[in-house]
């Protein structure tokens, strides 16, 4: 009993010790200038591998602490907006839908079975948010276009910014602009997240939807379209098709992945829960990230052929030439990421830096 109550004692001083310094950091926040979420992680991803201490652990004090700094009152006087999502039965529109009907908008919902109501759903709402598959974006823009009012604020919210962009903007006079969440349907909430903001046209009607995910804790990235889809044939495509390769990989040759993970690495348990969560998807989804443009197949196809030529290297056992690209590719790599790359970084957009546009403030 006396080691039992010396423990809890230790851990009330810890307790009351670790309190004293989240107060201290939340009023450091509220004082100053915040680093962004991603900074405030990667300061300390070096002490917490030496701590051991997983930075998910870390990540929850961070968002934490930024959670306590949005106002209460962020959303007590917004002016409720009429908005219709196409595709908000879709699990990106209902994520949307919800979060908007929380704080009070009226948000309707158009789905394929419903365009006969187009007219009524359409016409008079303020924001129409398209969130539909990829390979019918274009289609359902032009199709909503018809029955949009002049002043109706139109977007998506699909992975490819550019051909809808153009679509909205051909179709549509009104106010018109691209966004892409960075994440997936599971989220509970904005904070966190990182959304790419693709201004289009007459900016300021999106100015509430931009300050509500904001005040949701959300992080804003303006770029043009054309940056967003080139940077996302590297962040998306490619990752997705070497995740899909090697998921497709272990289900060939039967890997018990239970026995696997009972002697891994913390880096192989976080591949693999990666490739878990992208084959819970829907199937549909993964394939048309990879084949929504011709960059990406493009960058592929030429990602296979280099898998290719290295294999050759392993399969003649040529040592000296795997030596020689592994080099060649530690110099570009020490180059091009070292002044902004921490260790152990916990994203993999730290480096899109998008020329940033002015005219939104966020």
């Amino acid at each position: 009993m006396p080691l039992k109550s010396s423990c809890s004692d230790q851990l009330k001083k810890t307790d009351q010790s670790l309190i004293a310094l989240l107060s201290d950091r939340i009023s450091l926040l509220a004082t100053s200038e915040q680093p962004s979420l991603d900074e405030q992680l990667a300061d300390v991803a070096p002490l917490l591998a030496q701590a051991g201490i997983p930075e998910s652990v870390w990540a929850s004090v961070v968002n934490s602490c930024h959670a306590t700094l949005i106002p209460k009152s962020a959303t007590n006087h917004v002016s409720y907006r009429e908005i219709t999502i196409i595709g908000g039965h879709g699990r990106m529109g209902r994520l949307f839908k919800e979060q908007l009907s929380l704080v009070g908008h009226n948000v309707s919902v158009l789905e394929h079975e419903d365009w006969e109501y187009a007219d009524q759903l359409l016409n008079q709402a303020e924001l129409v948010l398209v969130s539909v598959p990829i390979e019918h974006t274009v289609d359902v823009i032009k199709r909503a276009a018809k029955y949009l009012g002049p002043n109706t604020a139109l977007c998506d919210i699909t992975s490819v910014k550019t051909q809808p962009t153009q679509a909205m903007l051909e179709h549509h006079s009104g106010p018109v602009m691209g966004l892409h969440p960075m994440f997936g349907p599971n989220i509970k909430s904005f904070l966190g997240q990182k959304v790419v903001v693709c201004p289009g046209r007459n900016d300021d009607s999106f100015q509430w939807l931009l300050d509500f995910m904001k005040s949701k804790g959300g992080e804003l990235i303006v770029c043009t379209p054309e940056e967003h889809d080139q940077m996302m044939v590297i962040i998306q495509a490619t990752q997705h098709f070497c995740r899909f390769s090697l998921g497709v990989f272990l289900a060939q040759v039967k890997v018990d992945i239970k026995q696997s993970l009972t002697m891994s690495t913390p880096n192989y348990r976080q591949e693999i829960d990666i490739v878990k969560r992208l084959f819970s998807q829907n199937p549909n989804l993964c394939v048309d990230i990879m084949l929504a443009t011709e960059e990406r197949c493009n960058a592929i196809s030429f990602l296979a052929k280099t898998y290719s030529r290295l294999a050759r290297l392993v399969a003649r056992k040529d040592r000296d030439a795997l030596i020689q690209e592994f080099e060649t590719t530690q110099s570009f790599f020490e180059e091009k990421t070292n002044a902004f790359l921490q260790p152990l970084s916990t994203t993999v957009q730290r480096d899109f830096k998008p020329q940033m546009h002015t005219n939104i403030s966020i």
